[in-house]
């Protein structure tokens, strides 16, 4: 059987390359209307109709192959390697100019091209017309009109990128000016010997040591004669004498103007009203005054939407489960498997599960925020903040994919370059409140606090985490990291109208992982608990109950003192640890704290936790609020850990995190209580 073809696809960030990947594969990559979110190379399957398989690349945006930042490292690798028998170049089709710049390198790799003008739709409603016949004439490859989301033009992409590779078909690449041509034809007979350099090659890597490609040039030093690099060295010197620019300079202007001059050929314009209409609204939303004002007011409404439409279902869930144990305590005999079962299953795996429809808003209201365009103008508005506590600007990036989940927020660091921005980012992202808090913070905040001041709450809760991780990170840049940060430049994306298919199956696969971890780690760690809080039984006429006779009972007993001064008793120490393993196993060890604690109640009367937090006197606002505080800033869980040292390449500072993060949760959470009691008395 014959090795399956693979096909690469490279393109700017936010150009719809993951989207088109994703229909072609089924692949469920998570897509966003920002740059940055891809970074690493991701592998998928195809076939078509003919029975030929087609191993397909995401590679990483990249706006150059002159690999400056991690992204444009992955993806020019992935080129240079060979694996790829043809390249898709995305290209989004409402910016033209800007996305051809890359396919004028491409096109130099010495491997078949196919452009894929993708998001036409979006051009067309910008009142941009453009001549596909026109431009694959002018660029000297295929060019297939797209639209990713949708899933329009894949299949005569694919088969158009298949039929290149099969007949070998290399494009010609682009003539630069009469200047930086000779020099190029000056330096490729120097290089054409090289070892393992293909002949089509040459040309390519004639221009990245013209250019003076800090990687490239390295490499070359291993495998190149020296009078060879000091004649590289001496054209370049002759070309910067002769026009008075580097050569870096000179290749990119002439890159650039040959895509400019292409986009002028084959573009037109129908209208520019909904142009106009973008910079008006992006002129409130990324205003200077107005900006942060306007991102905390959705926000807010997010989080009040949260809290005013989830939390009554959340009620009607939690009902359901209240009504299922008790049918089971009914039914089922009194002794250790009842419990195990009501206690245990039913308190651990439905304490979390309750809080599923809060949870889908929450990520409904980010794949909104998302797919808009909103997100980037977020980024661009707290840039300036960022800056000045010493974060790089790209850092919003991971911080923002932090409120999903840490894991792959921290993976997504990967998209600064400097070593001392990623590593202060990677120390502060574990702030950002991920989805796993969330149901510690309703179960609370729905217990103790008014549902009119809910969104306020939470709110607060999530702006706290960001304005510690700032603070935090202006710490570190000044004593850990020191030095400047590199400039920030993002692009901001057009408004764009989010389909309800990719919103809802965004909501849904975030929603699903947060279901398949109540019925694994969540229920593993619920038996757990319950096996620790039944077990030993206290001696027969004991006074002492069975749940402080427990193991959890001892061990929080034995933690309480520690933890006093934040306001938590036993109870909400042990439920502190078993978080380490995951968040969310906080609410779980609560309700089976609390589950094996009512075993005496009425048989069909069993309280829900949120009527047994209430009830237990040791419990108050204020030692909720210092509760959450401590869950948003402790330990991250035990995967976000192990990655940050993967991340960060050393344990210690997996360790460093672990004790920073734990030392600042105990340290704020007492300082919320304490200053609490004075102002409440």
């Amino acid at each position: 059987m014959a090795d399956p073809l693979v096909i690469a696809f490279a393109g700017n960030p936010n150009s719809g390359k993951t989207s088109l990947f994703n229909a072609l594969t089924g692949a469920r990559q998570h897509v966003a209307n920002y740059p940055g979110v891809t970074v690493e190379v991701k592998h998928g399957r195809h076939v078509l109709t003919d029975g030929t398989e087609v191993r397909l690349l995401d590679l990483p945006g990249t706006y150059s192959l002159t690999a400056y930042s991690a992204e444009e490292r992955v993806a020019r690798e992935a080129l240079l390697e060979r694996q790829a028998v043809a390249i898709v170049c995305v290209i989004d089709a409402s910016n033209l100019e800007r996305n051809l710049y890359l396919l004028t390198q491409l096109v130099e790799l010495d491997i078949p091209v196919v452009v894929a003008l993708n998001m036409v739709d979006e051009a067309e409603r910008l009142g941009l017309v453009i001549d596909t016949r026109r431009l694959e004439k002018l660029v000297g490859v295929p060019v297939v009109p797209t639209v990713g989301r949708r899933g329009d033009g894949v299949t005569e992409l694919i088969e158009a990128a298949v039929k290149v590779a099969r007949e070998g078909r290399r494009p010609k690449p682009f003539t630069l000016s009469s200047h930086v041509e000779e020099a190029v034809a000056e330096i490729s007979p120097l290089v054409a010997d090289l070892d393992g350099l293909e002949p089509g090659r040459k040309r390519f890597l004639a221009l990245k040591l013209l250019e003076h490609d800090p990687e490239l040039v390295s490499g070359a030093h291993h495998r190149l004669p020296q009078e060879v690099l000091d004649r590289v060295e001496e054209v370049r010197a002759e070309l910067e004498e002769h026009l008075g620019e580097d050569p870096e300079i000179l290749v990119a202007d002439d890159r650039y103007g040959i895509a400019a001059g292409v986009a002028r050929e084959v573009v037109g314009r129908s209208t520019q009203g909904r142009a106009r209409t973008a910079e008006r609204v992006d002129s409130i939303l990324t205003n200077r005054v107005l900006g942060l004002p306007v991102l905390v007011l959705i926000m807010w409404g997010l989080f009040e939407g949260v809290f005013r439409i989830g939390g009554p279902l959340s009620e009607g869930i939690e009902v359901a489960f209240g009504w299922l144990g008790a049918t089971l305590s009914e039914s089922m005999a009194d002794g250790p498997l009842r419990s195990l079962v009501v206690d245990g299953v039913i308190s651990g795996v439905g304490g979390v599960l309750v809080f599923i429809p809060q949870v889908m808003l929450l990520f409904l209201g980010i794949a909104l925020m998302e797919d808009t365009g909103y997100l980037a103008r977020a980024a661009f508005v707290v840039d300036r903040i960022m800056h000045a506590f010493g974060l790089h600007g790209k850092s919003f990036i991971p911080m923002l994919l932090g409120f999903g989940c840490s894991v792959p927020a921290i993976m997504a660091t990967r998209v600064l370059s400097d070593p001392k921005d990623r590593l202060t980012t990677i120390l502060v992202v574990p702030w950002m409140s991920c989805s796993a808090r969330l149901p510690v913070y309703a179960l609370l905040i729905g217990a103790f606090f008014p549902a009119e001041r809910g969104g306020v709450v939470l709110l607060s809760l999530y702006f706290m985490g960001v304005a510690l991780a700032l603070v935090a990170a202006r710490l570190f840049r000044s004593t850990l990291f020191k030095g400047p940060s590199e400039p920030f430049v993002m692009e901001l994306p057009p408004y764009r109208m989010p389909t309800a298919r990719a919103v809802v199956v965004h909501m849904w696969e975030r929603a699903w992982l947060y279901v398949q971890k109540a019925g694994t780690t969540i229920l593993a760690m619920s038996l757990v608990m319950w096996a620790l809080s039944s077990y030993p039984k206290p001696p027969a006429g004991s006074e002492i109950s069975d749940l402080e006779y427990s193991i959890a009972g001892r061990a929080g007993k034995v933690i309480e003192p520690v933890m006093a001064p934040a306001g938590f008793d036993w109870k909400l120490s042990v439920a502190v640890i078993t978080g380490f393993a995951a968040k969310e196993v906080v609410v779980s060890s609560l309700s089976t704290i609390y589950g094996v604690g009512a075993d005496a109640a009425e048989v069909g009367e069993l309280p829900s936790l949120r009527e047994s937090l209430q009830a237990d006197p040791a419990m108050n606002p204020l030692v909720a609020y210092a509760f959450m505080v401590f869950v948003l800033l402790y330990i991250p869980c035990i995967p976000a850990v192990a990655v940050v040292a993967r991340e960060a390449g050393s344990w210690k500072w997996a360790g460093f995190l672990v004790l920073w993060t734990t030392g600042s949760a105990w340290a704020l959470a007492t300082l919320v209580y304490q200053v609490g009691r004075l102002v409440v008395g």
